[in-house]
């Protein structure tokens, strides 16, 4: 006979609630500072001979060489048989031998790339970081955009988003009208040739501003804030990468609008995929109000859509690639992320594949994850190419019609 239970009562009120909340705050400070520590634990990699010579394309003998003319930094012994060169030494290098594929500041403006996805837990800022350390390594100078006020990605550059970030170093000045360029909220970070606008939970206000600013003046266009903000910073960076909130709010919107590049990274998962196909009719449905109004359009330069935390072993989602591939056609790019212990143990650390130390884990795995990754910063960078080259090209024919008169 079944015993006759007492009901369980609703004992949790918003002050317990509160309670939580900080004894959560408390712990995730602290193990953030003692995973973290800015100064102590975020440290840039140091790179030897041959990893300096996979950088450059160059092989370990040509390293000695140059190195030993002294034209360019010749690092400094580790031991009696080993050089190691710093993350600046090393990108001096790079850029001086891959000269060719950096930008002309003279013919082309910085590339904005937007990572979004509608959801959370898909790797998107990992992405974002990751990228952006992989673009730095050949030799462009980054600016990353932290604009979700969890502030992850602020948190994978070594800055604490509930300590050490102030509302003038995040774009919650340009929402507001304070601030017309991105420019004064930029700061350096651990990693050389990139800088961080960061985020923090005061970025929440940016929802409530945004549109009351529009309330109140008809002619303010909320979706352009962050694209006019960014003008000064893209004649001085190379590519401007912007991590978003994992939802469709007017500080994504501004981001997506900002972005000459989308890339969505999707692990091939049912709910993922679901979601994603609600994300582009939402955000095509939001475009097509705002611009038709004004007679304005929004063109990409590409969409990328980046198969992320791929699980080869589960046979489920091997047919969910195939669903995305069917819809996403060619912009789903030939590179999957793979679910690999490598990229959970760099994430509880606050960092990526691109932070870890060969000898902290399996080389394999690690080299695995690693190449992964730089496939997907070798098609990012070769489509960056093809939108400066398209800078140029109409630069040198409004030259050559000023030339001629014409203009």
């Amino acid at each position: 006979m079944r015993t006759l239970q007492k009901p369980i009562y609703p004992t949790i009120d918003i002050d317990a609630l509160n309670t939580l909340s900080l004894n959560a705050s408390s712990v995730i400070k602290q193990a953030r500072s003692s995973m973290l520590a800015p100064e102590a634990r975020k440290s840039p990699p140091l790179f030897n001979s041959t990893q300096l010579g996979e950088l450059c394309g160059l092989e370990r003998a040509q390293v000695m060489y140059h190195a030993k003319k002294g034209e360019l930094p010749g690092g400094e012994r580790a031991n009696v048989s080993r050089r190691e060169w710093t993350l600046e030494e090393a990108r001096v290098w790079v850029k001086t031998f891959r000269s060719d594929t950096l930008r002309d500041p003279d013919l082309a403006s910085g590339t904005t790339v937007a990572v979004a996805n509608y959801k959370g837990g898909v790797s998107k800022t990992t992405t974002a970081a990751a990228l952006a350390q992989g673009l730095s390594l050949r030799g462009h100078r980054v600016l990353v955009i932290d604009t979700d006020p969890q502030g992850s990605l602020t948190t994978l550059f070594g800055v604490l988003p509930d300590t050490e970030v102030e509302a003038e170093s995040t774009i919650l000045g340009l929402c507001t009208g304070d601030a017309d360029s991105i420019m004064p909220a930029i700061q350096k970070t651990y990693w050389d040739g990139i800088d961080l606008v960061a985020a923090a939970p005061i970025l929440f206000n940016a929802e409530f501003l945004l549109p009351s600013r529009q309330a109140n003046d008809p002619d303010f266009a909320f979706w352009r804030v962050l694209d006019s903000g960014l003008e000064e910073a893209r004649n001085f960076y190379d590519i401007i990468i912007i991590d978003t909130p994992p939802s469709l709010s007017y500080i994504t919107i501004n981001a997506l609008i900002a972005a000459d590049g989308v890339l969505m990274p999707l692990p091939p998962n049912a709910l993922d995929f679901a979601s994603s196909a609600q994300f582009w009719s939402l955000f095509t449905g939001v475009c097509s109000s705002l611009f038709e109004a004004r007679g304005e359009t929004k063109q990409y330069s590409f969409v990328d859509i980046l198969l992320s935390r791929v699980d080869k072993a589960d046979l489920i989602s091997n047919d969910i690639r195939n669903w995305i591939v069917s819809a996403y056609g060619p912009k789903v790019l030939p590179v999957e992320i793979p679910k690999t212990s490598i990229a959970a143990s760099a994430s509880a650390e606050f960092g990526t594949v691109y932070d870890m130390d060969v000898g902290s884990a399996q080389a394999k795995t690690l080299k695995r994850a690693h190449d992964a990754y730089e496939l997907l910063v070798d098609y990012v960078e070769k489509q960056v190419w093809g939108v400066w080259e398209a800078n140029a090209e109409a630069v040198r024919k409004t030259d050559a019609m000023i030339a001629k008169g014409e203009v």
